[in-house]
């Protein structure tokens, strides 16, 4: 796999729901969880992802891919795919898959630790699965980058 180019990385927990955001540097290989995105209507999720993206001026984006554990791919996957593809083609900045598997979990024993437990986790839980994802693509754990 090539090289992931340096400088501000947004990564995505993609979910019908909420959108989990994370930011980070990809030189430093330093995540912070970030927002979480959440509307009535795809324009709205977009539109606050917009804002997120004018802020931060990433060079990559990073959406999480929802796998089985045996690796299979499912409806979420398809879900996600798509949703990486419309930040691809909306914001034109390179989209990666990183594995998502078990980051919620992660997440949650994290905020857990942190003396968040039960319904406290869900206004942070997206987004510290998002860094999850983020951390598990700067250390290589990336599945493939979208070309569109």
């Amino acid at each position: 796999m090539p090289p992931i180019p340096h400088g501000t990385t947004l990564a995505f927990d993609f979910g019908e729901t909420r959108i989990g955001v994370a930011q980070g540097d990809a030189e430093l290989g330093i995540t912070h969880p970030l927002a979480t995105v959440s509307g009535a209507d795809n324009n709205s999720k977009f539109a606050a992802i917009a804002v997120l993206i004018r802020e931060w001026q990433p060079v990559q984006l990073v959406v999480g891919l929802p796998l089985s554990t045996d690796g299979s791919e499912h409806e979420l996957t398809r879900l996600a795919r798509r949703f990486g593809r419309r930040l691809q083609g909306r914001f034109g900045l390179p989209v990666y898959w990183a594995d998502e598997r078990l980051t919620s979990l992660y997440a949650s024993g994290l905020l857990n630790e942190a003396g968040l437990r039960g319904r406290k986790q869900k206004p942070a839980l997206d987004q510290v699965a998002a860094q999850a994802i983020l951390q598990g693509f700067f250390e290589g754990g990336w599945v493939e980058e979208f070309h569109g």
